[in-house]
């Protein structure tokens, strides 16, 4: 194992994603008992997601997920990837971290995003438009003001207030900005975009700000991360969210996860093979040793301190074996 792997923490999203022949309750159960296999394996944090209105994701209350997750593990870090915070009055967020601070002391994390919905309709459910992105840095600024009591209105977030919960910001669009002048730890991705990411790094860097909650820069990258004995069953686990996010582009809808035996057997237009072949390229796929010399190169590149793994497929028992196999790679397990 190289050095540079050895520094690096490596963490887990799992977006609760539904699957076809089942149910969005089993969803998120196996978000929680992979949480549970992914502390006994070693790794630093497990996130989850905010969705609204999407079939292929169960995960729409983050808070009330990472509970779950919280209580049935004892040690991994628990945070949302991200609560999307145009969506919710700084206030409310702030109590929700600040309960589950409380409950679980020192092992809470709060990623903070600034989507607004999938569609127009679920914008509207929401009472929410795409403009309301626009003050993401100033929702930020109120956010973390509830946890500090500098709130100018008299009115206190309890049990918020005092509390330190690390705040991570979701570098979508201008977000390597507002993460670098909020002095906050950043999270960016894909890894299929090399060059665009190490463009946000490079910018975040170049702006941070320190603060109190951060006293300088934390890069987190973000995405697919998948490991098997070959490197055609490392390409299977990412069928499944290949075709879904063709599907998505192609139908306007994101459905659930296909395993990837029915995928293959299906007869594409043009565009919806060309969006599928183009979700297969570029993520760091293949063997262990394969994975490891990938995993080296972009931290070497970018200096990042930590890695969210975004892996999403159909066969579960395929993506716990991922994991333990990365677990090796870096040491974790």
């Amino acid at each position: 194992m190289s050095s540079v792997i050895a520094a690096t923490r490596f963490s887990v999203l799992d977006r609760s994603r539904t699957r076809e022949g089942h149910t969005n309750a089993e969803a998120l159960r196996d978000t929680v008992a992979l949480a549970r296999e992914l502390e006994d394996l070693g790794y630093h944090r497990i996130w989850v997601s905010e969705h609204h209105g999407v079939p292929g994701v169960a995960g729409s209350a983050p808070t009330v997920l990472a509970a779950a997750v919280a209580s049935a593990t004892r040690t991994i870090r628990v945070g949302t990837g991200g609560v999307m915070l145009p969506n919710h009055q700084p206030l409310v967020v702030a109590e929700q971290f600040g309960v589950l601070e409380s409950l679980f002391p020192g092992r809470i994390d709060m990623g903070l995003g600034r989507s607004v919905g999938f569609t127009d309709g679920v914008r509207k459910a929401l009472g929410r438009d795409k403009g309301d992105a626009e003050d993401f840095a100033a929702q930020i600024r109120e956010l973390l003001g509830w946890f500090r009591g500098t709130s100018p209105t008299g009115v206190h977030a309890r049990p918020a207030e005092g509390l330190a919960v690390p705040p991570f910001v979701l570098a979508m669009g201008e977000g390597a900005d507002i993460a670098a002048r909020a002095g906050l730890p950043m999270v960016i991705g894909d890894l299929r975009n090399r060059a665009k990411m190490q463009r946000g790094i490079d910018h975040y860097r170049d702006r941070f700000r320190p603060s109190p909650w951060a006293s300088e820069p934390y890069v987190v990258i973000s995405g697919t991360v998948a490991v098997a004995a070959t490197p055609e069953e490392a390409r299977r686990l990412l069928i499944p969210e290949a075709w879904s996010m063709a599907y998505s582009r192609t139908h306007g809808t994101f459905p659930p996860l296909a395993s990837a035996e029915r995928v293959e057997a299906l007869t594409m237009t043009g565009k919806e093979r060309g969006f599928y072949e183009s979700g297969l390229a570029g993520h760091i796929a293949g063997t262990e040793e394969q994975v490891a010399y990938e995993l080296e190169t972009v931290l070497k590149e970018t200096g990042a301190q930590e890695v969210l793994v975004t892996t999403s497929t159909y066969d579960r028992a395929a993506l716990l074996d991922s994991y333990r196999r990365l677990a090796r790679i870096t040491g974790s397990a």
